[in-house]
């Protein structure tokens, strides 16, 4: 069973005012969709912990960038805390990145990848996409185009060959600003 994701986060009942914007942008170097979900007001944070680190993920003032890039498998959410400073970048591997009623989505294939701003590259949810393999939520090809694309991410974050990390603040003005 495949999560489909909207990238207004809508169904979120954390969220108690929202600010939202999303452009499609097609240059040399990003083609596809972006948005901007400022949290102008949240019920309580959010904390994770990684690295033996505890993180604020969510608060008043954060707000997330998601880049749903075409023709690929993955998407990426920048996270920015009030201060505009970057927390993390998580990265989703998809099935697919579409656009349903006027609204972008991620299809989940269970695998992520999270990045800190110190470089830390964090491998999540091994175990969940075993399980869903096993569970028959994916098939077996699913399965495969999901650790394809994972390692080649993870090769790449690890190399400083994956561009998309470097878009976050470009694309984050774009939206803030009204124009590319």
């Amino acid at each position: 069973m495949l999560k489909k994701r909207f990238v207004t986060r809508e169904d979120w009942t954390r969220i108690l005012e929202r600010e939202f914007k999303q452009l499609y942008i097609s240059d040399t170097s990003f083609s596809g969709n972006i948005a901007l979900l400022t949290l102008k007001k949240v019920k309580e944070p959010l904390w994770t912990y990684h690295c033996n680190k505890k993180i604020c993920i969510v608060d008043n003032g954060y707000s997330w960038l998601q880049q749903l890039p075409e023709n690929e498998h993955f998407a990426i959410t920048t996270m920015f805390n009030e201060s505009n400073e970057i927390i993390q970048w998580y990265i989703d591997i998809t099935t697919h990145n579409g656009i349903e009623n006027g609204v972008p989505y991620m299809e989940d294939l269970f695998l992520d990848l999270i990045v800190l701003p110190t470089g830390e590259i964090i491998k999540k949810d091994l175990e969940e996409i075993e399980e869903a393999l096993d569970e028959g939520w994916i098939t077996k090809e699913q399965y495969n185009l999901a650790f394809s694309t994972f390692n080649t991410i993870y090769e790449e974050l690890q190399n400083g060959t994956f561009k998309y990390l470097k878009l976050s603040n470009v694309h984050r003005e774009c939206l803030l600003q009204g124009n590319l």
